[in-house]
């Protein structure tokens, strides 16, 4: 029986609790989901993460500490995040002291569905419906279990909700700001020689 205080992560597996124990950010429940289908707060921080690099996308690398800052997540966190979404190629990051991460790619060609994988794993509600064949293997009743087809729905489903959004569709659009209108002169008004 899993720990009541372990917070899940990928959804064959139980995150480490020491990734996620900050003495600054106050503790949050450790199971944000119904229990049916749910997110752990890895899919839920690098959600967040992103969005704030959609934000910035196209004005340079971003700085997790300012990230963190606004979002009020624990920086430690969001360096290990942002591992796994590298590695999937979904930021690119840049050394130096205007350094920090950017999006690899615009947002409107990131799908919530490649986020989510990349930070969660497979998205399975049971192991034997994982699109990873890796894992879909794994349960010993597959040559006889009857009731696949619904998990298999339960993932095509989610699947395909996330698949159908970017990260462009979570990021708001940029205001340009206003220019400033010049008076013009009132045509047939005097003018000064």
């Amino acid at each position: 029986m899993p720990r009541v205080d372990s917070i899940p992560t990928k959804s064959l597996g139980i995150e480490d609790r020491s990734l996620t124990a900050s003495t600054t950010t106050p503790q949050r429940p450790a199971f944000h989901g119904s229990g049916a289908i749910a997110f752990s707060t890895k899919g839920e921080y690098g959600v967040r993460l992103m969005v704030q690099l959609g934000r910035h996308f196209g004005t340079g690398p971003a700085s997790l500490a300012e990230i963190a800052m606004e979002e009020d997540l624990p920086r430690a966190y969001l360096e290990q995040l942002v591992v796994s979404l590298r590695d999937a190629g979904l930021v690119i990051s840049t050394r130096g002291a205007h350094g920090g991460y950017e999006l690899a790619r615009p947002p409107a060609t990131i799908s919530m569905a490649a986020v989510l994988r990349a930070l969660e794993g497979p998205i399975a509600p049971m192991v034997c419906a994982s699109d990873d064949p890796e894992h879909a293997v794994l349960c010993d009743r597959s040559a006889r279990c009857t009731v696949n087809v619904l998990w298999v729905r339960v993932r095509d489903a989610v699947v395909g909700a996330l698949d159908s959004m970017t990260l462009a569709d979570l990021v708001p659009p940029r205001i340009a700001p206003a220019t400033p209108v010049q008076p013009q002169p009132l045509q047939g008004a005097l003018t000064p020689s």
